[in-house]
Order: C-alpha cells, then sequence, then structure tokens
C-alpha cells in the first residue's frame, strides 16, 4: 500500500475513533449540535458514534474496507446538517470560535478525500473470470 494511502488510512482511523468514543463521553455536548428539525437527536449521536466505530472496525480488516469506506462516506455526508446548523447558529455555542465552526465544512471535504484514499474507493475491484 502507497505511504499515502496508509496516511490517509491513519488518519481516518484516528479520527472515526475518537469521534466514535466522544458520542458516548459527550454526548450531552452532541446533542445540542443535532438540528432541532431532526427527531431523537440522542439516539442520533450514539447510532452515529456507533457506525462511526463500526467503520474503523471495518477498516482495520481489509475483506470489509470498502464497504466501511463507504459507510463512513455516507456517514459524514449525513452530519453535514449538524456541521451547517452549528455555523449557522454560532451564537448558541459561544464557546467555539465562528472561524472553527466555519472550517469545520471544507474539512469535510479533507475527511472525505481521506476516506476514499484510505479505503480504497477510487479503484475499480479486479474482474475475475
Amino acid at each position: 500500500m502507497p505511504w499515502g494511502r496508509w496516511v490517509c488510512l491513519g488518519f481516518v482511523l484516528l479520527w472515526f475513533t475518537l469521534g466514535g468514543i466522544a458520542h458516548f463521553l459527550y454526548a450531552d455536548a452532541m446533542v445540542t449540535i443535532i438540528p432541532p428539525a431532526l427527531p431523537w437527536p440522542r439516539l442520533a449521536v450514539w447510532v452515529s458514534g456507533v457506525f462511526e466505530l463500526l467503520g474503523v472496525v471495518g477498516l482495520l480488516l481489509p475483506r470489509w474496507r470498502r464497504l466501511a469506506g463507504w459507510g463512513l462516506v455516507l456517514l459524514t455526508l449525513c452530519v453535514t446538517p449538524a456541521n451547517v446548523y452549528m455555523w449557522l447558529h454560532a451564537d448558541a455555542f459561544p464557546a467555539v470560535p465562528g472561524w472553527l465552526l466555519l472550517w469545520r465544512l471544507p474539512f469535510q471535504l479533507w475527511i472525505l478525500f481521506a476516506i476514499v484514499v484510505g479505503a480504497g474507493l477510487w479503484r475499480r475491484r479486479d474482474r475475475q473470470g
């Protein structure tokens, strides 16, 4: 595996391991960033934390790496409304600087890129037979 792919995979593993754990350790704080229009915010936090950790496990298993990568891509896209909500309602999060709330949105593009590279999603599967 090329070193760039290792770097991306390592970043994704670290990011989603810490993030998944944080969903349980800091669930109360995470509930506050769920847009009010979405139902069951605590359940959403817990489910997304479980899927982050499942994604990490899947990335560690070569047989499941591509599927886990696609799952983490979808999960990252699904949490975008929370990041947009925080940015649009920055006054509700005075402990977080406004520039950081804005920075999170393009940072998601980096996360998506790292998932695609680290999980090998850009490569076509070899055809057999």
